[in-house]
């Protein structure tokens, strides 16, 4: 499924972060190239070694082989060998040491010479053998050809260790010389093959099919495409997992379950040995059982599945939770699939989020889904810092929810979370800014407290908008404005902290009216309030619970409906439009909302700025975007 796997990744473009699907790209690790076996000279039964390669057109210019720490034949090449006393230790710690992919870029490059060489199959030319701690086992055979003109580490190894550079691909223009390179030229789309017999003069994309094919007919070598990818082994030594419905009887083998003893269930009171054996081998009640198929007796197998096994189609499971006939009716999940929106952590990007496409792929082919991916959209959340670093119970820098609700309130709490950062993003624990969260809830506490008895004594709520005074149009207006923009943060960008940057401005400008007993009524400042506190209820449910009930409602705020936004009281009483003469802003106007072309352009005549540039000129063209731009085309 590798190649499905990377192919319809094209399916989630504009559905999942870039990252992700960068990740999975990544670990699939799909790679063309030309797969090349050297032989190994005077080493007894140490040999081939084969490498995969990318640019097999640089082959020439290979001035040693490097091998993996981990490489099975290290330690045949070590036998025997004069290095052998002094390259041992370093081996050793090279083991020891965990090398990240992430980190080959920029670590330091170290290596030892094993004392064998190895013969390039295309010149016959003897190369040593070196062991590298920047060449992975687990990618391509653990094996590589350092071309150090044509690949900048392999260029910094060389270098350190003293070892040649040949370049066997120029430029197409100037001249590479190997002496002064401190850059690996490793453009294989132009250039052309030099010091290469009889390559020389083809481009590396003629050179490169030219070269593995050559390789086939010699027989030490051929094209070949790999992946990092690798098999998954589900089988674990845990109780925990589900069993695995294998029975193996000393008469049919190895034979699955009857359909109508699945589920296997875990026995309720495993034996724990601490004998190292899978856990439940030691429960005789649950390894011993009959054969389905001849009825002798016969043992279960006693490992169970990885945990990821189940984690990778549990919410197909949410469509048919009570099914106790079959995982799930199709025709369920077939009108909820694929899942709408997907919300976890990009630390799942290359396990669950993975396993998961390919275990829906699987349920394709095996008839049980009808669509390729199971997640249309995926959001992944950003992660809370204490000192640069995740917060983890491991790393003992965990801030705890108790003692924080204790000391400012839970709803603080969540609120500084929301607003520290856009959800997408990591966030920086800051003790300074929680206070400012806690400062900011009390204000909005102190004002609704101020003006609750006024809003108590309110009947009839609805406001008169036509009545309103210019302080009233202000703060309704302002209001407005507020929620039609917190609306669509919540709904279509998720950016909670920018929402609530929005509640703060107008908690900020509701305090600039201050006193609102003079000149607003109460029906405005109970609409103002009320939804001030229907803003604020997603992020800080209790108080704003509280703040409900101190302005009279007998039922809970969350039984409430989300309000919707006033669209006249939003707009504003004046809109600055800008004024272009043939593309280049010249002045601004101030409009009604709403006004027609012949008004606006008018208004932008009177404009010195305007006037000046259009003077002795025709206005052959005029472009109008309502209450955003005007631009007059002159000539």
């Amino acid at each position: 499924y590798s190649d499905q796997l990377l192919d319809d990744l094209k399916q989630l473009e504009g559905g999942w972060p870039e990252r992700v699907i960068l990740m999975q790209q990544n670990w699939i690790g799909k790679s063309e190239g030309a797969k090349v076996r050297f032989a190994v000279a005077g080493a007894a039964g140490a040999g081939p070694i084969e490498i995969f390669t990318t640019r097999i057109d640089t082959i020439y210019g290979a001035t040693a082989i490097i091998l993996a720490p981990a490489h099975p034949l290290v330690t045949k090449l070590l036998e025997g060998s004069p290095t052998r006393a002094e390259t041992e230790p370093k081996l050793a710690k090279m083991r020891q040491t965990s090398v990240k992919t992430e980190d080959l870029a920029t670590m330091e490059k170290e290596g030892f010479f094993t004392g064998r060489y190895a013969i390039n199959p295309f010149n016959d030319e003897k190369i040593p053998i070196w062991v590298g701690n920047f060449v992975l086992m687990e990618y391509g055979t653990g094996a590589i050809m350092a071309v150090p003109a044509h690949d900048q580490r392999d260029l910094e190894f060389c270098q350190k260790y003293k070892l040649p550079v040949r370049v066997v691909v120029q430029p197409l223009e100037g001249e590479l010389a190997p002496d002064a390179m401190d850059t690996a030229f490793d453009e294989h789309m132009q250039g052309k093959l030099v010091n290469s017999g009889p390559f020389n003069g083809l481009s590396p994309i003629e050179a490169i099919p030219k070269m593995a094919a050559f390789a086939e007919q010699k027989g030490f070598g051929k094209a070949e495409t790999i992946y990092r990818l690798r098999d998954w082994g589900i089988s674990r030594q845990r109780y925990w997992g589900t069993p695995i419905p294998v029975i193996y009887c000393p008469k049919d083998g190895m034979v699955p379950v009857s359909d109508k003893d699945l589920p296997v269930l875990l026995p309720p009171n495993p034996r724990l040995t601490g004998e190292g054996e899978s856990p439940l081998a030691g429960t005789p009640e649950f390894v011993n059982t009959t054969c389905p198929k001849c009825g002798g007796p016969a043992r279960r197998e006693t490992d169970t599945m990885d945990t990821f096994v189940d984690s990778s189609w549990y919410f197909y499971r949410y469509c048919d939770p009570r099914n106790d006939k079959v995982p799930y009716d199709s025709a369920k999940v077939a009108y909820w699939f694929p899942i709408d929106q997907y919300i976890g952590g990009i630390t799942h990007a290359i396990l669950h989020l993975l396993y998961s496409r390919f275990w829906c792929k699987v349920m394709r082919d095996l008839g049980l889904v009808k669509h390729d991916e199971p997640i249309a959209r995926l959001f992944t959340q950003g992660m809370v810092q204490k000192g640069g670093v995740a917060m983890s119970k491991s790393r003992g820098n965990v801030v705890g929810a108790e003692e924080m609700a204790q000391k400012y309130g839970a709803d603080t709490g969540r609120l500084y979370t929301l607003f520290a950062a856009p959800p997408e993003k990591d966030l920086e624990w800051s003790e300074e800014s929680i206070e400012g969260s806690w400062r900011f809830l009390n204000r909005v506490y102190r004002l609704i407290e101020r003006h609750a008895n006024a809003v108590l004594a309110v009947k009839d709520g609805k406001v008169d908008a036509a009545a309103a005074s210019l302080k009233e149009r202000t703060l309704l207006r302002k209001v407005h404005q507020t929620l039609r923009r917190v609306t669509s943060d919540f709904e279509t960008r998720w950016h909670f902290n920018s929402a609530i940057a929005l509640i703060m401005e107008l908690t900020n400008d509701i305090y600039a009216q201050e006193p609102l007993e003079q000149g607003v009524r109460p029906e405005v400042r109970k609409e103002v309030l009320e939804l001030l506190t229907l803003m604020l209820a997603p992020m800080t449910p209790h108080l704003a619970e509280e703040l409900w009930e101190m302005m009279g409602h007998t039922e809970g705020l969350w039984k409430a409906r989300w309000p919707s936004f006033n669209q006249k009281l939003a707009r504003e009483d004046e809109v600055e439009i800008p004024v272009q003469v043939n593309g280049r802003v010249r002045g601004k106007v101030k409009v009604p909302p709403g006004s027609t072309e012949p008004e606006v352009v008018r208004v932008a005549l009177l404009l010195p700025a305007v006037a000046q540039h259009i003077n002795g000129k025709r206005v052959v063209r005029q472009i109008y975007v309502p209450d955003k731009m005007l631009n007059l085309v002159v000539a």
